[in-house]
């Protein structure tokens, strides 16, 4: 747990398209001083070049409707811009983007997955953009595997009183680098609930967000991650409460175990001076499992108005508690598998909040995996 060394406020607020506008990362400041930046791959500093192939398949549901466009499409970049210089250099290098479209009034029967799939090589950049319109409700899926040095920027533009459910699965092959932001705006009364599961890659660095154009937003953000020996799981979130009478919610669980195994997690939370009536709760909780494993969680919270309806924030990271162990021993249930019940237990809750079914057994069957190495 920790504060940032400036106020929230002031932080990620520089934004643009140009990438001349973004110095290149040291590894000093704020945003970047957990990231080991060698491991990018070039992505933070230009030098990754674009030889690499993510091919994007979708199965869309009968009432979606999916496009691959060109960088001219006028809807791109509506939702977000870049704050950051690996952003910046996905939005300048990527060719073609994925647009989901979900009428409005439309109800989607089924889920829509894009699986977006690394072939190796070199770098590669992308941007997927969903659009619910107003009164509209859909699931989407977006499945990253294979191999890749993948940077991109994913929006999520979700009209008024629209209803958005977002699956993101990270399960990338062992040397996989994906740096990637998410970012959601919501219009008035419209509901956002991201799902984020970490598991493969090498090094991967997700930063969701959250924006709202409106009164009644309500959002969760959800996240569960496993880090191995080796293996480098970043996660920073940002909710930014800029109007009245919205809620948020976050919470993430990970799990850590081998030598060198590092999860970092950032929780800001903006609430501004005009968001009276706010509602806002973020929480991380870290499993140390074996030596070597080290977890940062630095959650802040800022609030620049005293009219808010709740606000708070909490994280914890620590080892199997030895009193749960000893209480499935003592009952004849031998050490190790103790210690994977105790595991399940932790992510159990977290699991069984996966809106679509294939994905909540395949992450099940993926921690129990973990649990056998």
């Amino acid at each position: 747990m920790g504060l940032s060394t400036k106020p929230l406020s002031t932080l990620n607020e520089k934004a643009s398209f140009d990438l001349a506008d973004f110095e290149v990362p040291s590894g000093r400041e704020e945003e970047w001083r957990f990231t080991p930046l060698s491991r990018l791959s070039g992505l933070h500093d230009g030098t990754a070049k674009a030889t690499g192939h993510v091919v994007v398949e979708v199965e869309a549901a009968p009432e979606v409707t999916v496009e691959t466009v060109g960088r001219d499409d006028a809807r791109l970049g509506k939702v977000y811009v870049p704050r950051d210089r690996v952003s910046a250099q996905a939005y300048a290098s990527f060719e073609k983007a994925t647009v989901v479209t979900v009428p409005r009034g439309a109800v989607a029967s089924a889920p829509t997955v894009l699986t977006l799939r690394g072939q190796g090589g070199g770098a590669a950049f992308g941007h997927v953009l969903v659009r619910v319109e107003p009164l509209g409700e859909a699931v989407v899926v977006l499945d990253h595997r294979g191999s890749a040095t993948y940077a991109d920027n994913v929006e999520f533009a979700v009209g008024d009183g629209a209803t958005l459910k977002v699956v993101s699965l990270q399960d990338w092959d062992d040397d996989a680098v994906h740096v990637s932001h998410h970012h959601a705006e919501l219009g008035r009364d419209a509901t956002f609930r991201g799902f984020v599961v970490t598991l493969g890659g090498d090094l991967v660095r997700l930063s969701p967000s959250i924006s709202y154009t409106a009164p009644g937003g309500d959002a969760d953000l959800v996240g569960l991650y496993f880090a191995d020996e080796g293996q480098h799981l970043e996660h920073r979130l940002l909710v930014d409460h800029s109007v009245p009478n919205c809620r948020s919610n976050v919470l993430y669980k990970g799990a850590l175990q081998g030598d060198s195994a590092h999860a970092v997690w950032i929780g800001d939370v903006i609430i501004r001076v005009e968001a009276e009536g706010t509602d806002t709760y973020e929480y991380n909780r870290n499993l140390i499992l074996t030596d070597g494993a080290r977890a940062d969680s630095v959650p802040n919270l800022e609030i620049l108005t005293g009219e808010v309806a709740g606000a708070g924030h909490a994280s914890a990271s620590g080892r199997l508690d030895d009193e749960h162990i000893f209480y499935l021993q003592a009952r004849g249930i031998p050490f190790e598998e103790a210690r994977r019940l105790v595991i399940r237990g932790f992510f159990g809750q977290l699991i069984e909040r996966i809106e679509v079914e294939a994905i909540r057994d395949r992450v099940a069957r993926a921690v129990e995996a973990e649990l056998e190495k």
